[in-house]
């Protein structure tokens, strides 16, 4: 019996170890010439990217088992919606021929189609279904159907990627897009994947905090955030994390990607600020995890650290991936927000947003 058991342990720790490091969706592995070259940086210490506050705590082997049997036995009231969530559909000879001021279409979550100054940009795109390595690890997508599919977005400017998680940085939507896009932003680091899966490595530009750089009379600024990264055991914190700022001559976008409460929202701010419209982190918190994600009242503060004329409260709508309703972020921070007399934009997965109609509103349709 003893030696059946460790025979299967055998198995077990094989099959692991050929699907981690032969099954794509990985990504990369950062070299050592990368570590040497990433050193030179502030936020790079002992092998790894660190935040500005020592956060995230390292985790024993015996509360990372206590997390993960907490979050998949306990059971959420509403955790997900009963019924496929409507998407707004786009027109894709509109999406191609759109010449107008700035809009943006939220694809849920955090994923974001945005047209700026004649460019069409991607946030985070995220199109799939599962936000894990293989779809057998994870729960599906709240809304089946996309604003607009891949295969018929018109061609891609630049992608914008803000750390590496499954949910939002997909390997199947990156193999689907990388022929029609023209430039990758990342923070340092992160480009490795990009590299594994096809895309040439002079079509990717890795910033640290605070680096930026003018593409096409547009300002991308790679700002601080307060999360982590890793895309499997053994590669935490191996590539940065970032926030992004976006700006044209008449436009200011903020993307916070994954991040605590921080003084960074403040510092952004006073260097960037004000924006004409914020997406703002607002999902997937926990008390057990409060340094690295927002809660929804700290998500309309940072909208007002940022100086942003409207919050989107984003992260959420897309994905059960922690212990509260799948609502809760949304009512949360509309109440906040009115409370600190911020405008808080609530569209539709696929609605068209115009960041500086003062006149649009939106309908409460997550209700």
């Amino acid at each position: 019996m003893l030696v059946i058991i460790l025979v299967l342990i055998g198995v077990l720790i094989v099959a692991y170890l050929l699907f981690v490091n032969y099954y794509p969706s990985f990504g990369g592995k950062i070299s050592k010439e990368q570590q040497k070259e990433y050193a030179k940086s502030s936020n790079y210490r002992n092998g790894k990217f660190v935040n500005e506050k020592d956060v995230p705590k390292d985790l024993s082997f015996g509360e990372t088992v206590n997390l993960a049997y907490k979050f998949f036995t306990t059971k959420v009231p509403n955790g997900s919606p009963q019924e496929d969530l409507k998407v707004e559909k786009l027109d894709s000879a509109d999406v191609a021929d759109f010449k107008n001021d700035t809009r943006l279409i939220w694809y849920g979550h955090s994923a974001f189609l945005v047209q700026i100054d004649n460019k069409n940009i991607l946030i985070d795109p995220m199109f799939g279904n599962v936000a894990a390595p293989h779809p057998l690890l994870g729960g599906n997508r709240f809304n089946k159907q996309m604003p607009l599919n891949i295969e018929k977005l018109p061609n891609i400017d630049m992608v914008v990627i803000s750390h590496d998680h499954y949910d939002h940085l997909d390997y199947e939507s990156i193999t689907k897009l990388k022929d029609k896009v023209d430039m990758f932003y990342t923070p340092l680091g992160v480009g490795v994947h990009l590299e594994e899966w096809g895309v040439e490595k002079q079509r990717i530009v890795e910033l640290d905090w605070w680096q930026e750089i003018n593409a096409d009379g547009l300002l991308f600024a790679c700002t601080p955030a307060q999360h982590f990264s890793g895309r499997k055991f053994g590669n935490e914190q191996s590539t940065l994390w970032s926030s992004w700022v976006i700006a044209s001559e008449h436009d200011k976008l903020f993307f916070s990607g994954d991040s605590g409460y921080g003084s960074h929202f403040k510092a952004i701010g006073e260097k960037y600020g004000p924006f004409d419209f914020a997406m703002m982190e607002c999902g997937q918190y926990n008390a057990m995890w409060p340094d690295i994600h927002m809660f929804p009242e700290e998500t309309a503060q940072a909208g007002l650290d940022v100086q942003a004329k409207t919050v989107m409260p984003i992260h959420w709508g897309g994905f059960k991936l922690a212990l509260h309703s799948w609502t809760d972020p949304i009512e949360r921070v509309v109440k906040k927000g009115a409370e600190l007399q911020i405008s808080i934009a609530t569209p539709r997965i696929g609605e068209v947003i115009r960041p500086k109609d003062s006149l649009q509103g939106y309908n409460a349709w997550w209700k």
